[in-house]
């Protein structure tokens, strides 16, 4: 009898255990505001902190601001685990872009990554995923050197770009039929909007923010976050 009993316990504890695991595996999305813009972030291992975190802080904020059509910010990877960012920090995405049904994404940032310049351009499943979204997309924008990317992508041919400064020259080289243009913190060109990156991420996203509110949601944006944002301060081109 009690090796009966110890059985049945030793089953339901297996059983427990299962249940548990099963649990664990399944994965939860965010919940998003259908009355917003999708706001999608492109991240991977080496990922810069600050050309993600600049703009997805200037764009969250929006929920705040009334009247408007607001922001929903999530991130999408090639993976379901954590990335783990140039400077350690480790984020888990919202959306596996190989594998989930993605929601409709208006706004793409391509935030700057540590091997953008050389073999994160080999990869093609990545370089897809910025090709289809670039196709409905209501803007697409990068900083630093997610600009390399998109210039991979050829979403750039025919227009006006930047990039991190010290790149510029390699950029040039590297895709020479492109006009990447120096001394601007970011450029406007159609639906692109390419930056120099860095702190200066702030700026670039706040120039969107302006071009979709307008100036007064702009500047309280940047209130709200203690930066002083005037756009005709700003060395920036925009295409027309």
């Amino acid at each position: 009898m009690k090796k009966i009993l110890l059985l049945v316990f030793a089953i339901c504890l297996t059983a427990c255990q299962q249940q548990k695991t099963e649990r664990k595996a399944v994965k939860t999305f965010p919940n998003l505001n259908p009355d917003r813009y999708n706001v999608a972030f492109l991240i991977m291992d080496g990922t810069y902190n600050t050309e993600l975190t600049a703009p997805f802080d200037i764009f969250q904020h929006t929920i705040f601001r009334k009247g408007i059509k607001a922001m929903n910010v999530f991130t999408v990877a090639n993976t379901d685990a954590p990335i783990t960012t140039f400077e350690g920090m480790r984020i888990l995405p919202d959306y596996n872009y190989l594998k989930d049904k993605l929601p409709k994404i208006d706004i793409l940032v391509v935030p700057s990554a540590e091997h953008h310049l050389d073999s994160d351009l080999n990869d093609e499943k990545m370089i897809a995923f910025v090709q289809k979204v670039d196709k409905e997309a209501k803007f697409v924008t990068s900083h630093c050197d997610g600009a390399f990317v998109l210039a991979k992508a050829g979403v750039l041919n025919d227009k006006v770009a930047t990039t991190f400064p010290s790149d510029i020259d390699k950029m040039r080289t590297m895709f020479p039929k492109l006009d990447i243009r120096k001394e601007v913190l970011f450029v406007h060109d159609g639906k692109y909007i390419t930056s120099a990156g860095g702190a200066k991420s702030f700026e670039a996203a706040l120039y969107l923010c302006e071009c979709l509110y307008g100036r007064d949601v702009a500047k309280s944006l940047s209130g709200g976050l203690v930066i002083d944002w005037d756009l005709e301060k700003v060395p920036h081109v925009v295409i027309q």
